[in-house]
């Protein structure tokens, strides 16, 4: 466990992400994260939280489409 800083970036505060935690998250400068607040704390990470829920609603099209899918794939 690390101890950071938070610190001031325009009208925002900001903490800064020390490398290995960058590359052990496979993020960059750039990259998106997304930040869920509990009652122990933060958790930040770099996927999306509606992926799943997305997910399970391509297969259930996949599902009843997966006629119409094949064809559109040749």
């Amino acid at each position: 466990m690390q101890k950071l800083k938070l610190r001031k970036v325009g009208g925002s505060v900001g903490v800064i992400l020390p490398k290995e935690v960058l590359d052990n998250l496979r993020l960059s400068d750039g990259d998106e994260v997304f930040i869920e607040a509990n009652q122990t704390g933060i958790n930040l990470s770099p996927l999306d939280p509606d992926f799943e829920a997305t997910m399970d609603a391509f297969e259930r099209t996949r599902k009843k489409y997966r006629n119409a899918f094949r064809e559109l794939a040749k």
